[in-house]
């Protein structure tokens, strides 16, 4: 990524690490409201209808109007505006009836197109697949041992044998490599080192690897990548005569090349690809055959970079945003960790698709259930695992542990609490919600049996009977009668309609949607929306809405965006168009939130202390530089006025002013920030354009100049809006929503 190159740059970013928001919404440019008076369009009786009790009338009449309120709401509802959406909101209804209506259309995502989205989706088949499926067509290291063990037969033809025989073979020099590096450890007397497991059991790097993590040291760096360039360039001309035989077949044909290479062979020939070569291999592939190569060379890397992909292009490309804002909301709250085991990956592209997504905007309840039926939950909060102490199995398993010898016993499996504390801690009631350690271990209790069928090969849901703790339970003064799986089902109804949890995921709601510390009176009103409606999630967000402290000004731009807000929304601005998701994948985990990557379940924070720091920010402006300037392989941004060339003679030079930097800062502004930013900041940005553009920018007087279709004038005019965006996109203002 670009560094930054003086200190002006670091002071545009450092303004964020002390802010004033009210004072930041003042200085702010005002934004141009293009009906004015549209704030009496609606009907008195109506606005007052939509009013909570206790409350003025009109909540419609607060400190934001016009364009500004529009803005508001999409800063907070959306993962930020794209350019043309305020114009969009506003041409749906005179005066604030065009937002009231954009609002009621994002509650209800199933009747929004989302046809581009899904052209976009349609790259990634394998994520409509099923757990079981993937773990079968993208073997994980668990399948790939017992593969290597013998006891599951691998495919016997075509690319998913092929996929197999490769991964045995990596499996096998990987353990070897480690035998013989045991031994010799052995042999010099000292402890061998433990095994460390290799999630992806892999010597052959993906097709598009990830990033990896930067050296200790920036010369170590550069070192190892010079003496890695070299062997690919010298493995590269050896198998140079293959991979052009190999580039000159059609697709179907590559891939049938590929899948009758030997493991080794296939492993050097991808290896020895150069990226335009890489890029060859996969030109003019459909989705399947795409996923069949990059099958063959890391299965589970595909699994996982397909997982981030989809989830990054719904949050930038799907128009029924609310519902991509809420899902992210949910995967935050019920948090699951990537790398809890090795099943997890599979079982996460399920969790998100299925669990999370259609109950996004739905009742609470029924989200509540699904995530504790879902096995992803099942395994990551280690419920898979408990079993009653007076249960059926206990005391089988009890009687065949004490038939073992003494040295072959084990220790016994017993009650596991992980997931009831959660669930009443983190998913539910909260810390203060009421309850006791008596009431964890009864809801402990009242789940034992909830497992997961063979989660090695990616099974579903189970209630296993024989490991259910018999008897009569209390929760929380409730009594739950023997039932099965029923009384699961009864303490999920019991903690979703307790008053704790109405309180506790309203205020979880108001952190995320107004403010870090939201007024008490408004996560009061929306709790009691929240029981009146049996925890209908979308009559809370009407609520909150509706409510005159989410208008207050005084709340506008006052939330910083986490890395994820950041990324996704500078993304949008920039009107980008994103065919290769990694280098955002990099960027959230450089900046400290990579995707599925929170190992506690707390899931992360909204709160402004936790994401501003100098790093933090100077990783921000270094990302918006880099997207800005093109630097990210596969992320294409064009900053270039259109012009209407149509009436022009073909022989006649093209008139055009030539602009200023302030012109075009302005220009450029009014796309990214139409909000507006402050008078520092825009003297700030300005300065470090001058500072970073040298003494001879092209923009200089504005004058009216023939522009002839050369291209390195455009190229050169294209650098400098290139760097203004960037330092537009790292401003305080854009860092905030």
């Amino acid at each position: 990524m670009e560094i930054l190159r003086s200190a002006t740059a670091l002071g545009l970013s450092w303004i964020l690490a002390f802010p004033a928001p009210l004072a930041l919404a003042q200085d702010a440019a005002p934004v141009q409201d293009a009906s004015p008076g549209r704030d009496a369009a609606l009907p008195q009786a109506a606005v007052t209808n939509l009013q909570p009790p206790g409350h003025r009338p009109d909540y419609l009449s607060t400190q934001l109007q016009g364009d500004a309120r529009i803005l508001h709401a999409l800063n907070r509802f959306t993962f930020g505006p794209r350019p043309g959406d305020v114009e969009a909101v506003r041409e749906m209804g005179p005066g604030n009836t065009g937002l009231d209506r954009w609002f009621d259309a994002q509650l209800h995502p199933e009747n929004i197109d989302e046809a581009d989205l899904n052209a976009r989706l349609a790259e990634y088949p394998a994520m409509q697949w099923s757990a079981r499926d993937l773990m079968f067509r993208m073997p994980s290291p668990a399948i790939i041992r017992q593969a290597a063990d013998g006891k599951i037969e691998t495919p016997g033809s075509g690319t998913l044998h092929a996929v197999y025989e490769n991964q045995i073979y990596r499996f096998q020099l990987r353990k070897a490599a480690q035998a013989e590096k045991q031994t010799a450890t052995a042999n010099r007397g000292q402890t061998p080192a433990p095994a460390m497991q290799d999630p992806a059991m892999n010597t052959a790097p993906a097709m598009n690897a990830m990033t990896p993590a930067p050296a200790q040291n920036a010369d170590q760096d550069r070192g190892r990548s010079a003496r890695a360039e070299q062997v690919q360039a010298e493995r590269a001309d050896a198998d140079e005569p293959l991979i052009a035989s190999v580039l000159s077949l059609q697709p179907a044909e590559r891939v049938q090349r590929l899948q009758q290479m030997q493991p080794a062979e296939f492993d050097s020939f991808i290896k020895s690809l150069r990226p335009a070569q890489r890029a060859a291999l996969l030109a003019g592939m459909s989705p399947d055959l795409r996923e069949s190569v990059e099958d063959l060379a890391a299965p589970e890397q595909t699994v996982v970079r397909e997982l981030f992909a989809e989830r990054l292009a719904r949050d930038i490309y799907s128009n029924a945003q609310l519902q991509e804002v809420m899902t992210d909301f949910w995967l935050n709250h019920f948090n699951i960790y990537l790398r809890k085991n090795e099943q997890m990956p599979y079982y996460l592209v399920g969790y998100a698709r299925d669990t999370i997504r259609p109950h996004a905007l739905g009742s609470f309840e029924d989200l509540l259930e699904a995530v504790a039926h879902s096995p992803a939950m099942l395994i990551y909060l280690d419920n898979a695992q408990s079993i009653g102490p007076d249960s059926l199995g206990a005391y089988r398993a009890k009687m065949v542990n004490e038939r073992r010898p003494n040295a072959k016993r084990q220790a016994p499996e017993g009650l596991n609490e992980n997931y009831a504390r959660e669930l009443m801690e983190l998913h539910t009631v909260g810390v203060n919600g009421g309850y006791t350690q008596a009431d964890v271990t009864q809801v402990a209790r009242v789940l034992t049996g909830w497992t997961v069928d063979r989660p090695q090969f990616g099974g579903d849901f189970q209630f296993n009977e024989n490991r259910h703790e018999p008897g009569t339970k209390k929760v929380m003064g409730v009594k739950i009668k023997e039932h099965g799986e029923l009384e699961g089902r009864e303490l999920l109804h019991v903690l979703a309609t307790r008053p704790a949890t109405a309180r506790f995921i309203s205020r979880e709601l108001a952190i995320r949607f107004v403010s870090d510390d939201p007024p008490q009176p408004l996560v009061d009103r929306m709790a009691k929306s929240y029981l009146a409606s049996g925890g209908d999630i979308p009559t809370v967000l009407k609520t909150l809405f509706r409510s005159p402290e989410f208008w207050a000004a005084s709340d506008s731009n006052a939330k910083v965006k986490t890395p994820l807000e950041y990324v996704v929304s500078a993304v949008r601005a920039s009107n980008a168009n994103v065919t290769n998701y990694e280098p955002l994948v990099n960027a959230l985990r450089q900046m400290g939130m990579p995707l599925y990557g929170c190992v506690p379940p707390v899931g992360y924070k909204w709160d402004e202390a936790d994401w501003v720091s100098t790093g933090a920010l100077v990783d921000r402006m270094n990302f918006a530089l880099s997207l800005a300037a093109n630097r990210f392989p596969g992320i294409t941004v064009g900053w270039a006025p259109e012009m209407d060339m149509s009436a022009l003679d073909d022989n006649a030079p093209a008139m055009q002013v030539v602009p200023t930097p302030q012109s075009e800062e302005a220009r450029l502004e009014q796309i990214l920030l139409p909000g507006g930013v402050s008078d520092a900041t825009r003297a700030a940005a300005l300065k470090e354009f001058d500072a970073q553009n040298g003494q001879n920018p092209l923009m200089a007087t504005p004058v009216v100049a023939p522009r002839r279709a050369s291209r390195a004038p455009a190229d050169a005019y294209e650098r400098e809006d290139q760097l203004l965006a960037g330092l537009l996109l790292g401003s305080p203002e854009f860092q905030r929503r």
